[in-house]
């Protein structure tokens, strides 16, 4: 059977998928992983092959599952409707709690170009204007949403491509070296320090399969796809961070709120390394307006499956859901507020924390759903055996990821699943007349 020409090629979906999950979090992590040291890219190998087997089986969910909802729709096969729920609600949570993240990510870098120095409140309030008016710039629908996070995506990927093929011109090994332990940090304990922060760059990654009606023959190339394209994005992802550590001494890297800029004007002018700062500015914006929009279609979506209060179904004439996205930016701003502290990095750190925590709750779901999925779907014996084992690897990740994480972030993240708990329930006790037996 010949192919459709219309569908995109499995290398284009590959390259679809790296674009999709590079977005905005690559451009904090030299920063974040020069405070433990070069010895993070044990922590790179370690959540490249978690993410990899997770990216696997999420494909593989996407193709046999025939229920809707996303990883919502994977969790109900083994934990029905309240597993659906709890899926849903926690995957939204991380999202809202992870775009404060990149308003922050956004903020630090427009005070490192304009040289200011900003006070918590002040970068708070930063982020909280940014998260605002992305948001207010979705009310008019979808419209060009889409193709604007496409191109402004650009802007994170060329600097980080770029320094990952010429930065070794500038590459010293001995700093990288000095670099490797500067906290003489125990094997054991600089691992599970950066597990988070690693995993936070592949956030996204369960979405990778979301094309597969666009792509041809997708029962193969979907897999195929997602698997090299994580493999790549991991490839990426490591060799920048770890060359920018043999550019830039590692103390000045571990104090900087725009480490891509740093890097830049280290290695050409401090002209360069502003238009670096700007390019990542501008990605970050983009990747913000993108994610807003989509936290609210999710919202929107589980509340008009009854799983979230009616008011985030609520619609206007362009079908935009934009009550629900004024309560979304509400609680944004409310958890602006309530995670600053001495200064964005350590802001930065909380959100992605709880975020990763958050997130790690459908995964979990997800793979253990994938046994009872697959029967479901009469899958083959040996292939269902196979990706039993890929999912079950992943689930091991994602346990070592939540300890990864620190007990802070466990703390409030068990918070927001025991909230999650009494919203099902509310929302539930509406769905029957509690006059009558059930």
């Amino acid at each position: 059977m010949s192919s459709d020409k219309s569908k995109m090629s499995v290398v284009q979906l590959t390259i679809l998928t790296v674009v999709n999950m590079m977005g905005s979090g690559i451009i904090m992590l030299p920063s974040k992983l020069a405070k433990v040291g070069t010895i993070s890219i044990l922590s790179w190998l370690v959540t490249a092959a978690g993410s990899m087997c997770l990216a696997y089986a999420f494909a593989k969910c996407g193709r046999f599952s025939t229920k809707s909802g996303g990883m919502g729709g994977y969790a109900e096969y083994s934990f029905g409707k309240s597993g659906n729920f709890m899926a849903n609600y926690t995957y939204a949570v991380s999202l809202l709690i992870a775009n404060v993240a990149i308003a922050i990510s956004a903020v630090g870098y427009v005070a490192a170009l304009a040289s200011w120095t900003l006070s918590p409140f002040q970068a708070a309030l930063g982020a909280i204007i940014l998260v605002w008016l992305t948001m207010a710039a979705n009310f008019g629908g979808a419209g060009i949403t889409g193709k604007i996070s496409g191109f402004t995506v650009w802007g994170a990927i060329i600097p980080v491509i770029g320094v990952s093929l010429i930065g070794w011109f500038w590459f010293s090994p001995g700093m990288y070296a000095e670099s490797w332990n500067p906290h003489n940090m125990q094997l054991f304990d600089a691992i599970p320090s950066s597990i988070a922060i690693t995993l936070w760059a592949f956030l996204g990654l369960e979405s990778a399969c979301a094309n597969s009606e666009a792509v041809d023959n997708p029962e193969k190339n979907v897999p195929i796809a997602v698997l090299w394209g994580t493999l790549l994005t991991a490839v990426i992802y490591i060799i920048s961070t770890n060359v920018v550590a043999g550019i830039v001494p590692n103390a000045d890297l571990a104090a900087s709120d725009a480490p891509f800029g740093l890097v830049f004007a280290a290695m050409f002018n401090d002209t360069i390394g502003q238009v670096v700062m700007a390019l990542l500015i501008v990605s970050c914006v983009g990747s913000l307006l993108g994610w807003q929009f989509t936290i609210a279609q999710v919202f929107k979506t589980s509340a008009d499956e009854g799983y979230f209060v009616p008011q985030f179904g609520k619609v206007t004439a362009t079908n935009t859901p934009v009550l629900g996205m004024c309560i979304i930016a509400s609680v944004q701003t409310v958890l602006a507020l309530m995670t600053m502290d001495e200064g964005l990095s350590k802001q930065f750190d909380i959100l992605v924390n709880l975020a990763v925590v958050t997130n790690l709750i459908p995964y979990i779901l997800s793979m253990s759903a994938i046994i009872v999925l697959q029967k479901a779907s009469n899958v083959p014996h040996k292939e269902m055996v196979f990706t039993s084992i890929i999912a079950f690897i992943g689930n091991l990740y994602s346990f070592y990821a939540l300890y990864g994480s620190g007990q802070e972030a466990m703390y409030w993240g068990s918070m927001a699943v025991f909230a999650g708990w009494v919203l099902y329930g509310k929302v539930v006790s509406t769905k029957y007349d509690l006059k009558q037996p059930f």
